[in-house]
């Protein structure tokens, strides 16, 4: 078959491939990112076709002969860099995995609009582009400032210090992290985009081994791999509230941490494995990825590059939650935590609230990790809040505070984490940070049945709210000369609490949707 790539003619043989495929594997145009392996749910593929967005991953190759394609990297380069800076400026990508793909979508309505600044226009307004994103999904940002990127497109851009804001990145993240516009236009380093020419592929063979092929579909192919699935069926929470007499109850389920990037590593024989990190930490879901171990030792079995790949349900299935937890606290802040058996936990809850005893147990369900974003102590700290007020900052074993409130325009969140460094990026990541807090209150769950088995292993079953769903958020960062600390960890225990309170402390999570 034949068609056209960014202007320049193409061929491909008719077999099979994805139109996604054949960009990343065959072409070599790596802005085309997979986050959902293929479900056709996460936006993170889309491009062009004959000047309309599809997401690439569920379009069959053949669908495409004779029709002209255009990525991220066929953007003219005024157009990309435009994008790159407005998304940088305003803090809408940090990791930039999914975001080449969202840029492709507002490249698309812009162009549909005429390029008109005036703002006036329907296709200008945000209600327009919020919309636009129902295709897509993003983890970090929390939609608002990807929407003020979508505004301020072709707007000046101020000058900034990037050695301060990969800084803040990194003491947000929880690892070193890159900031500019490169990051935004998919250029973060990603481990499956570095991948060596004639590189072997594993993927899970979904009995404890791994299936090979020459390339993602052959591999696919050996491993005999069905597509995911979501369940409608409930299924009861996993833990049971200790006994006792409590004035306050908070349980919750299973979470996904549904980062986009699943993980991916590759090797070459007697090298080092790439990192399945690379410009993001998952909100610390990769920290412990086997990944790079396999690669490591299939590359030296085969004695070639080997690519290994996590598939969006194999890190569903694999890959580390949220433990769940059941929490009794009395009038006078006295309680238990019963929570799933992960290690660290009871020391990370007992660090933060010594007054609460944490009681472990076993529970049939994926692997958990206390290495996740405030894993058992943010619980621990929302439960005694309910005790209060609401008017007590939260704080992070780190040194942070947030205090966040509902007011009749959304969210209103005060930070206090040292000297901002950039308050761009900070601003990012306590939004994004709202987001993750707002939707895991409301909305977020897996379903896994009483065997353990997870049951939701499509990207839209985990309950993420999306950008047309999303309160505003506002951010007041206090100025402080005294040394950056994280503060976005606060801001999920405060945005969780304030969250609850408004939903009036309902003992189960999810508690759905906040009322008007």
């Amino acid at each position: 078959m034949e068609f056209t790539v960014d202007g320049r003619p193409v061929e491909a043989p008719d077999d099979g491939a994805s139109l996604m495929e054949v960009l990343r594997d065959r072409l070599g145009i790596r802005t085309v990112k997979d986050g959902c392996s293929p479900q056709g749910q996460c936006g993170c593929c889309t491009v062009w076709v004959d000047g309309k967005p599809r997401v690439s991953c569920v379009t069959p190759v053949r669908r495409v002969a004779g029709r002209e394609i255009t990525t991220l990297a066929g953007l003219s380069s005024e157009t990309r860099l435009g994008w790159g800076e407005a998304f940088c400026a305003a803090g809408a990508s940090q990791c930039g995995f999914c975001t080449p793909g969202i840029i492709m979508r507002f490249a698309g309505l812009d162009v549909r609009s005429g390029g008109d600044r005036s703002r006036t226009g329907e296709d200008r307004h945000r209600s327009a582009a919020a919309t636009a994103l129902a295709a897509h999904l993003c983890r970090c940002t929390g939609w608002q400032t990807i929407l003020e990127a979508w505004e301020g497109f072709g707007s000046p851009v101020p000058a900034r210090d990037w050695a301060a804001a990969a800084r803040r990145a990194e003491i947000e993240g929880g690892i070193a992290q890159s900031v500019g516009p490169d990051v935004a236009l998919g250029e973060g380093g990603f481990a499956d985009d570095t991948v060596p020419d004639g590189a072997l592929v594993a993927l899970c063979d979904g009995q404890g081994g791994w299936s090979l092929g020459e390339t993602v579909a052959e591999a696919r192919a050996a491993a005999g791999k069905v597509q995911g699935r979501r369940t409608p069926a409930e299924v009861p929470m996993p833990l049971e509230f200790p006994e006792g007499d409590w004035a306050v109850r908070l349980r919750t389920s299973w979470v996904e941490p549904a980062y986009l990037e699943t993980d991916a590593s590759w090797c070459s024989p007697g090298g080092e494995p790439a990192s399945p990190l690379a410009n993001g930490g998952a909100f610390g879901a990769k920290l412990a990825s086997p990944l790079p171990e396999v690669a490591r030792r299939l590359a030296d079995e085969h004695g070639r590059p080997v690519r290994v790949l996590w598939s969006r349900e194999d890190t569903v299935q694999h890959g580390p939650k949220r433990p769940p937890v059941a929490i009794g606290v009395n009038a006078s802040g006295r309680g238990v935590v019963r929570v799933a058996r992960t290690p660290g936990v009871a020391a990370a809850i007992a660090k933060v609230v010594p007054g609460l005893a944490v009681e472990e147990v076993d529970v049939p369900g994926p692997p958990t990790s206390i290495a996740i974003r405030g894993a058992g102590w943010v619980e621990a700290v929302v439960a005694l809040s309910a005790l209060g007020d609401g008017h007590q900052p939260q704080a992070t074993p780190g040194g942070g505070t947030a205090l966040a409130e509902w007011t009749q325009h959304g969210l209103r969140v005060r930070v206090r984490g040292g000297d901002p460094l950039d308050e761009t990026v900070l601003r990012s990541y306590c939004i994004g940070a709202a987001h993750m807090a707002y939707s895991w209150v409301t909305s977020e769950a897996l379903t896994v049945d009483p065997h353990g088995e997870v049951h939701d292993l499509t990207i839209r079953s985990f309950g993420v709210v999306p950008a047309s769903r999303m309160p505003p958020v506002e951010v007041v960062i206090e100025p402080s000369d005294d040394p950056p600390v994280n503060c976005s960890n606060a801001v999920l225990a405060a945005v969780a609490a304030a969250t609850w309170r408004a939903a009036g402390h309902p003992p189960d999570w999810p508690t759905g949707p906040l009322s008007n």
